[in-house]
């Protein structure tokens, strides 16, 4: 099915349009700023007017702040028909429904637009999680439906998943695809399974942050500024859960959850279900992790008090992803020596400190069994920044067997280095790095599994949830075996079939291959 020689649907072709609730109002006006005529039907007229007028009002704000020309959003407003009638959308070749997440009622009009609408009109749904194969199980012709799931606010968000049936047809998709890159978007293909990409790979984001919090490992916003400062995205889970919702996200997980036949790996979290049962939904509700009152105090993360600067400092073999950290040291004034070929500790590389006391990135085990097995009582862990140089935090987790004297010079190293340090408890892995090792392993799934390719699933996590690199890409720049590693230590570490790693990341390992070349 092809809608023009380039696929992409003319500018000069009407949209038709069901819903007028927020994302079918932010549809509309993606589509008609994109030169579309915008054949707009709801159920309930107000709602429709209301869309519009709200479209106006965020345009005219735009005109205010000298952003856009009056004639501009002349236009855009003139391509925007509310219509009383289904019928009005018999002409329109891309139909999209942005109702109700709701089975039943999503298929009942689908139903009936496939009776209105010409042979060769596209179907489309924005639905965020429902199955495209099962709204498309009532159509004559399920080949025509396709999933547009664009994110909240959509003429912001640039991206939508093009989710693909087991019937849709693929010129119907390659289609959808270039039209949305025509309409500005970052467009990417997935095949319909539950939560196609990003409400699914992400999961790990929040899963891994509550169960280090129901561990005692740290207060929501010290690890909130951990993954903020040191992991380079842009919200902390914690807050990222309260401007959601957590009756919106807990939901998302259960349903997840339920569909891949409770996978421990999407797991909801008990701490959440408090949240929820409590009313506690987050920023829309007054309170959740944190309080929003006006009388709310500001969240504080926990930072470790100054400390005096180690005297002597020793960098041993490869510090892999922080090998800034000697760099660091030596802007710093601290008296150094490296010895790239003298592994003594942990791992392939080490910083040691006056006092026997040893600095590791943490592998995803505890701190603790890594001074034991390698007889460093003295030992520190610290967690992965994006980038050591201009990560403003870091994270340390002592092992039990080390001093307070050993803490104590660990946090005045890294305060040397001018950052600040926040202690936690010893959890595997820390925060950052086993979020991202999940992450990463989530993503690898989905691609051996045939939902989407690497670079959909970079994309997709990069410009729908901001994460600071695709976590195939960041896996990648780890080191697989790292991440690998990583998972393998966690899941030794629990004992759960949670951490078990995807088998494409063991493959990629075992062949010395990479995601992206």
């Amino acid at each position: 099915m092809s809608l023009s020689p380039s696929r992409a649907l003319p500018a000069a072709a009407p949209v038709g349009l069901v819903g007028a609730g927020t994302m079918g109002v932010g549809i509309a006006q993606v589509a008609a700023q994109a030169g579309h005529r915008v054949i707009w039907y709801d159920r309930t007229p107000e709602v429709a007017r209301a869309g519009r007028d709200g479209i106006a009002a965020v345009l005219g704000k735009r005109v205010t702040r000298g952003k856009m020309a009056q004639a501009d959003l002349d236009a855009v407003m003139a391509r925007l028909h509310l219509v009383a009638d289904l019928d009005a959308l018999a002409d329109c070749p891309l139909v999209i429904e942005a109702i109700i997440e709701d089975m039943d009622v999503k298929r009942t009009i689908f139903a009936r637009l496939e009776a209105i609408v010409g042979d060769d009109a596209v179907l489309a749904t924005n639905t965020s999680s429902l199955s495209i194969t099962a709204i498309g199980g009532v159509l004559r012709r399920p080949e025509r439906l396709v999933g547009l799931h664009f994110f909240n606010p959509a003429p912001l968000m640039t991206l939508v998943e093009v989710v693909s049936g087991l019937a849709t047809a693929p010129g119907v998709a390659d289609a959808m695809l270039e039209t949305t890159a025509a309409w500005g978007k970052s467009p990417v293909h997935a095949r319909s399974t539950p939560g196609f990409i990003v409400n699914r790979v992400a999961r790990p984001f929040y899963a891994e942050a509550l169960r280090v919090l129901q561990e005692g490992g740290a207060a929501p916003a010290t690890l909130d500024a951990v993954m903020r400062e040191s992991g380079g995205f842009r919200m902390g889970p914690f807050e990222l859960m309260d401007l959601i919702g957590h009756d919106v996200n807990h939901a998302v997980t259960s349903s997840v959850f339920a569909a891949y036949d409770h996978d421990p790996r999407f797991r909801p979290s008990l701490i959440q279900r408090e949240l929820v049962e409590a009313g506690w939904l987050g920023r829309k509700s007054g309170r959740g992790f944190y309080g929003y009152g006006p009388d709310a105090a500001a969240p504080h993360p926990e930072t470790a008090e100054s400390m005096p600067a180690p005297g002597a400092v020793a960098v041993e073999g490869d510090l892999g992803p922080a090998a800034a950290l000697a760099d660091l040291a030596e802007a710093a004034g601290l008296a150094m020596t490296r010895a790239p070929h003298a592994v003594t500790g942990p791992g392939d590389g080490c910083v040691r400190l006056d006092g026997g006391v040893v600095l590791c990135l943490t592998d995803g085990g505890l701190a603790t069994a890594t001074a034991r097995a390698e007889d460093e009582a003295e030992l520190i862990a610290f967690d992965l920044a994006l980038d050591y140089a201009s990560a403003p935090r870091v994270a340390l987790a002592p092992a039990d067997q080390a001093s307070a004297e050993a803490l104590r010079a660990a946090v005045g190293f890294f305060q040397a280095l001018g950052k600040a340090v926040s202690v936690l408890d010893d959890v595997p892995g820390l925060i950052v790095f086993r979020t991202v090792c999940m992450l990463a392993n989530e993503a690898a799934d989905a691609v051996n599994q045939g939902v989407a390719d690497p670079a959909d699933v970079d994309t997709a996590l990069r410009t729908g949830v901001n994460y600071p690199l695709g976590p195939l890409r960041w896996a990648d720049a780890l080191g697989l075996a790292r991440v690998l590693g990583g998972l393998d230590r966690l899941a030794a570490t629990y004992g759960e079939d949670r951490y078990r790693a995807s088998p494409l990341l063991r493959r990629k390992v075992l062949g010395g291959t990479r995601f992206h070349g």
